[in-house]
């Protein structure tokens, strides 16, 4: 499904845009502070690597903005329902660590996060939410959220995220979502804001 929003459309990304949505976000947290700090060898591989299982998650829904400079990736999560069932190692590892600096750290803050994520009731959970670095401040990343925001406040559905640096938090914050506590910290690595935001209307 295609929709157009004050910005630029957006659209539902089927199986052949797997690759792009990956792209989009491998590119669009090139200069992001927590991926610098999980990633720091710059090979992108084992960035991709969790992309692609956020994108294939039973949970997810992925999308793309503008001319597929921008993508977002959500999971519908039920109540009780964990974002991730393998915690030990992190996202996408199968419950193996990775190997190398980033894996080490990816696993850390996978086991930290796993513990400050609600799941008490049926939520979204925005996972990733990236645009072109040239096209930043566009309105694509607004478009993005606001897409699935509308049809969460429809169901009358919360969302939750954690967000990776003070200009996203300052993008969510205008898009009604609420600090959830303090910020969660892993040794040596940047904060990331825990928020939720309940429907509106």
């Amino acid at each position: 499904m295609t929709s157009n929003t004050a910005y630029a459309p957006v659209w539902r990304a089927g199986d052949a845009d797997q690759r792009t949505v990956v792209d989009v976000l491998t590119q669009a947290f090139t200069d992001d502070p927590v991926a610098r700090w999980l990633f720091p060898d710059g090979s992108g591989d084992l960035q991709a690597r969790f992309y692609r299982s956020l994108i294939t998650h039973p949970a997810g829904e992925s999308y793309l903005a503008g001319r597929a400079e921008g993508a977002a990736v959500w999971l519908a999560l039920g109540a009780g329902q964990p974002p991730h069932e393998d915690p030990p190692g992190g996202p996408g590892t199968g419950g193996t660590p990775p190997s190398g600096a980033g894996g080490a750290r990816l696993s850390a803050l996978g086991r930290a996060l796993a513990e400050r994520h609600p799941i008490s009731e049926p939520h979204l959970y925005l996972s990733c939410v990236g645009v072109a670095r040239e096209l930043r401040g566009t309105g694509l990343g607004s478009a993005l959220l606001r897409h699935r925001l509308e049809r969460a406040d429809a169901d009358r559905v919360p969302a939750y995220l954690e967000a990776s640096s003070p200009r996203s938090r300052a993008l969510y914050l205008r898009h009604g979502f609420e600090d959830l506590g303090e910020p969660v910290r892993v040794a040596g690595g940047p904060p990331l804001w825990p928020m939720w935001r309940r429907p509106r209307g």
